[in-house]
């Protein structure tokens, strides 16, 4: 490796940590905010086709994030040994996760693909037996969750980017992949130009041809500009150590995010199956389209956020982790504050994107209002997390998620849907968001407590 190369590498352990996180979490930033806009147009789309076909699109999110949570997952495990090994100077091991990162990659895919396509029928069949929902969420659910290879390979390849600094190639990568979605949903929704007419089916496949253009682009920047990881396959042999390495840090990571799907899957079958409330069932899957406009920028701060800790912790540089972690906590917070503050003043206008019903309004207005709430408690629980995932301390994020989505979180919604069922059980399910995020918040900071004294605090610079 040449001289020049190290100094372009160093510079997440010399460059002022501000501009540094500014730098590599800006590009994520902006490509993640047009991902969620992506997101929310598709399904502004489906709505005008009929409320159940946004029902049956909101049913199947749990796989979507299920799918995601173990791509996304499995990366942060190579990515933060790939930054770990850059930052100590260990450039061949660092090639050797990246390879490893395009087998598991392969392996992934097809085990996913698999399960999605035996499980589509299952899974909706036991959350609706509405023939036209049903039938709706099945086809859905078979185009995008089993036709999943764009998914996985784009989220890998753009983590290797990351991992080296490269963000504006992965910010290309998802901007090219989200506009492609959001031209090509007309289009294939309404038969448009030469296009069949294909309903639902044509937003599915909108999402996988723009999901597969992106990971081909990344695949390309990866081989032209990302010279300081290897991708090339040639002599490869999977070592069963360094697998268990990746997942060490990669399965808390997907537990934590896997636990996403099962509570949304639990909150559609206390809406649909308790409640017998298909509305609320859209209403809620239309408010995690409208979320991750303020979640996404989050997420892709932190994608930002785990190099740099991961790299200085590898280099031993305790103020800059310490510094790090306070501003992306920071900006977090404030980003997620002003999520607040515009689900408060505008949840009327955002539920009509999706070409909302009086009933969906009545239903949407206090759900958007009251869970938005816990906005600055997730943007908190979310950064710091992260960083405990960086230095490798992903068992703890792991406990804390399990504990606020399923322990607290699924059993309050029930417990409040089943005091007020007269009144329909709503709008009081939603302030167990509230009651989830707040008791996070208490658990996580005892936790990086724990993670600070063990392995900042003893470190020299």
């Amino acid at each position: 490796m040449t001289e020049q190369t190290q100094l372009k590498e160093n510079k997440m352990g010399v460059l002022p940590i501000g501009k540094l996180l500014v730098n590599i979490s800006l590009p994520i930033i902006i490509s993640m905010t047009v991902q969620a806009l992506y997101n929310i147009v598709d399904s502004m789309f489906v709505s005008q086709i009929s409320e159940q076909a946004l029902t049956a699109v909101s049913l199947i999110f749990p796989m979507q994030n299920l799918i995601i949570s173990i791509a996304a997952g499995t990366a942060v495990g190579f990515n933060a040994l790939i930054s770990r090994a850059l930052g100590a100077k260990e450039y061949s091991r660092a090639n050797r996760v990246a390879q490893h990162a395009i087998f598991l990659t392969v392996l992934s895919t097809a085990i996913v693909a698999a399960v999605m396509m035996l499980l589509s029928g299952p899974f909706v069949t036991i959350q609706t037996t509405d023939p036209m929902i049903r039938d709706d969420a099945i086809l859905y659910m078979r185009i995008c969750c089993g036709v999943c290879i764009g998914i996985f390979f784009s989220i890998t390849l753009e983590r290797l980017l990351t991992s080296t600094g490269k963000t504006v190639y992965t910010m290309i990568g998802q901007l090219t992949g989200a506009i492609t979605n959001i031209i090509m949903d007309p289009v294939l929704i309404f038969g448009l130009g030469p296009f069949p007419k294909m309903g639902i089916a044509g937003a599915a496949w909108a999402t996988v041809l723009g999901q597969c253009l992106g990971a081909v682009l990344d695949l390309i920047f990866n081989i032209r500009v990302n010279k300081e990881i290897s991708l090339s396959m040639k002599g490869f042999r999977p070592e069963g150590a360094l697998i268990s390495e990746i997942y060490r840090i990669a399965v808390p990571s997907i537990i934590v995010q896997s636990i996403g799907s099962v509570m949304t899957f639990g909150m559609n079958l206390i809406l649909m199956q308790y409640l017998k409330n298909s509305t609320a069932a859209a209403v809620f899957g239309v408010y995690f389209k409208l979320n991750s406009i303020f979640f996404m920028p989050v997420f892709g701060l932190n994608n930002g956020l785990v190099p740099i800790v991961a790299y200085n912790y590898g280099a031993g540089y305790r103020k800059r982790i310490i510094h790090a972690r306070r501003l992306g906590t920071n900006a977090a917070v404030v980003i997620m504050a002003v999520g607040t503050a515009i689900f408060w003043l505008m949840p009327k206008e955002l539920l009509g994107i999706f070409n909302a019903s009086d009933n969906m309004l009545a239903i949407g207005e206090p759900a958007l209002r009251i869970i938005s709430l816990s906005f600055p408690f997730a943007g908190y629980c979310i950064s710091t997390s992260s960083v405990m995932q960086a230095l490798g301390s992903a068992f703890y994020s792991m406990i804390n998620s399990l504990t606020r989505q399923l322990i607290i979180l699924l059993p309050s919604a029930f417990i409040l849907a089943a005091m007020f069922r007269r009144e329909g059980g709503l709008p009081a399910i939603w302030f167990s968001f509230l009651i989830a995020e707040a008791a996070s918040v208490i658990m996580i900071t005892a936790l990086y407590r724990k993670v600070y004294r063990r392995k900042i605090a003893a470190l020299p610079g």
